[in-house]
């Protein structure tokens, strides 16, 4: 099995443009952006994905995600910022990672890359259900 290349970025074996490295989480510039200034947080252990983190590690990661946000705006002049995580679907690396994507007003990114759905009448009353009903 290939290593996985944001464990070998966090133990310094693999090269990156390094953000942030607040022990537990870091943070570095994605390789392939979709603006400069694009930057990938994650935690340092390996975890796949959002739901496989436990609950003592959201704080650090999503408390360095919002540093890094403040940062892109500050240090880039961005009007603000797109975060995002995948799980799983369009994951390219399985290892969690939030990205945040430096924004300005008519930069061409529109929101969402995917169609919009309506629902059926009662439809979202009952899939807000289903999901109330799944919680953990």
């Amino acid at each position: 099995m290939k290593p996985c290349i944001f464990c070998e970025i966090a133990a310094g074996r693999a090269a990156a443009d390094h953000v942030l490295d607040a022990g537990a989480v870091i943070a570095f510039l994605d390789a392939r952006p979709v603006f400069k200034g694009h930057v990938l947080v994650l935690p340092r252990a390996h975890v796949e994905t959002l739901p496989d983190l436990p609950a003592a590690e959201l704080e650090p990661l999503f408390a360095s995600v919002q540093r890094v946000a403040r940062a892109a705006e500050a240090a880039l002049g961005a009007d603000g910022t797109f975060v995002a995580v995948n799980n799983r679907v369009s994951q390219s690396v399985p290892h969690l990672h939030v990205h945040v994507v430096p924004r300005k007003k008519g930069d061409g990114l529109r929101g969402f890359f995917w169609p919009r759905q309506a629902y059926a009448p009662g439809e979202a009353a009952e899939i807000a259900k289903r999901l109330s009903s799944s919680l953990v």
